[in-house]
């Protein structure tokens, strides 16, 4: 059997019709068997979608047929099971939600920076090199000599530029995320709050894990991806990383070897509210799941 193509997707474009568009783009992907998530938004298009190479690529033409989505970003890679359940295509208020009113990436965004020329910008003392994602991301993996904002949402961004950035305005900076999209916000965040250097990875650590050899990769770790592989590393290989079915939390291999660790139960982030009732709970859940995969053989 061929490995499931996974394909991670994003477009800022004016969709004024957006919920217009929901049904008719729900139809083409369950008519070519894909599963995953779409957001839709008047500012554009992202998420990630799986199934076979000819669905996404069904998929992918009916999208660019629209004209506004004809320079759609993706990124692909492959995986021996389809990481979805579902299918869902929400209608939200941003594709990736900063809450800041009137950042708007397609008036302009900073300068791109290709995976092949990333690590000089990470191995330059003068460049300020900030991961933008959340710190549960950043504790599984990052790049070399990068800065984490400490973040649980993205919507907290706008304040460590406050707390953290202001007085900088002039010095380099070099941003990163897993895909590219929430750089896409936060440069052109930076720009509008007057700072004049900043760039960003071109496709993000998706791409530069599928472009740079591992050889010469100054990415440390696994990459989070919002889907049932967890993580990703270097040419997009799974990684080790599972997610705690009880609170969500992904736990790196050094967390799962820990006693607070059972599977489907329990981890170290979780293990204080796992009372007696949240026990027996939690094994049925456990018990249905596994009559279900047995079920679907």
């Amino acid at each position: 059997m061929s490995d499931v193509v996974i394909a991670a997707l994003y477009h800022f474009a004016p969709l004024p019709d957006f919920e217009a568009m929901q049904a008719p783009i729900r139809a083409a992907c369950a008519e070519a068997g894909v599963r995953g998530t779409l957001l839709l938004a008047d500012e554009g298009i992202n998420g990630t979608i799986a199934g076979s190479a000819a669905g996404i690529d069904a998929v992918l033409a009916y999208l660019r047929s629209d004209a506004r989505l004809s320079a759609l970003d993706e990124k692909r890679s492959t995986a021996p099971s389809n990481p979805f359940p579902r299918l869902r295509v929400r209608l939200k208020r941003e594709i990736v939600t900063m809450g800041v009113p009137g950042v708007d990436p397609r008036k302009r965004v900073g300068s791109y920076v290709e995976p092949e020329a990333w690590n000089s910008l990470l191995e330059d003392p003068d460049v300020l090199v900030i991961d933008t994602r959340n710190e549960y991301e950043v504790k599984l993996g990052t790049f070399r000599h990068a800065r984490s904002p400490g973040t649980e949402t993205f919507r907290e961004f706008p304040a460590y530029v406050e707390r953290e950035l202001k007085g900088q305005e002039h010095r380099p900076i070099a941003m990163f995320c897993t895909g590219g999209i929430r750089c896409e916000k936060a440069t052109a965040y930076l720009l509008d709050q007057g700072f004049d250097n900043v760039h960003h990875l071109h496709g993000g650590i998706l791409k530069y894990l599928e472009t740079v050899p591992e050889a010469e990769s100054l990415w440390q770790g696994e990459c989070y991806v919002f889907d049932e592989r967890v993580t990703v590393t270097h040419a997009l290989t799974p990684g080790d990383a599972v997610q705690c079915e009880a609170c969500g939390e992904p736990l790196s291999a050094a967390e799962q070897a820990s006693p607070q660790f059972e599977a489907d139960i329990s981890c170290p982030y979780c293990i204080d509210e796992l009372t007696p009732e949240r026990r027996a709970a939690l094994e049925m859940r456990r018990d249905q799941r596994q009559r279900a995969r047995t079920a679907n053989g």
